[in-house]
């Protein structure tokens, strides 16, 4: 079983930055490809960005050129950069992952699905607001 961990969320105003991180408790990460979704009020959960265990990336095209999707291994923990913030990205943001030892042929719009991973984290709150 594997236990993943957000955090880095919070309040920020239009056009700043965050940077999420996603930890697994008791579990390593190397060979767990990871993705990250957002669910706004009222919304469905949607498929931010993903990352192969390779570091393969892909990216939501509302997001791409402003997020940035990275992994440390020595830390155990993949992380989301985000530039250049909306108010149209608040919502919780839950990383997520798949078992995928080796390059990934599933990084790409397969990697932005819900149904691709296999366990899940409870989720960090963003907000963007002035």
């Amino acid at each position: 079983q594997v236990q993943l961990v957000e955090s880095g969320g919070g309040l920020v105003q239009p056009g700043g930055s965050l940077r999420l991180s996603c930890t697994a408790s008791g579990s390593s990460l190397d060979y767990f490809g990871i993705g990250w979704f957002r669910q706004a009020p009222g919304k469905q959960r949607e498929g931010v960005s993903c990352i192969g265990s390779v570091s393969a990336t892909y990216y939501a095209g509302s997001v791409k050129g402003r997020f940035t999707i990275s992994r440390d291994y020595a830390k155990n923990t993949v992380y989301l950069q985000m530039n250049g913030l909306k108010p149209e990205d608040t919502g919780v943001y839950y990383c997520a992952a798949k078992p995928s030892p080796g390059p990934a042929e599933w990084i790409g719009p397969r990697g932005l699905q819900s149904r691709t991973y296999d366990y899940w984290g409870q989720g960090t709150q963003v907000t963007v607001s002035s």
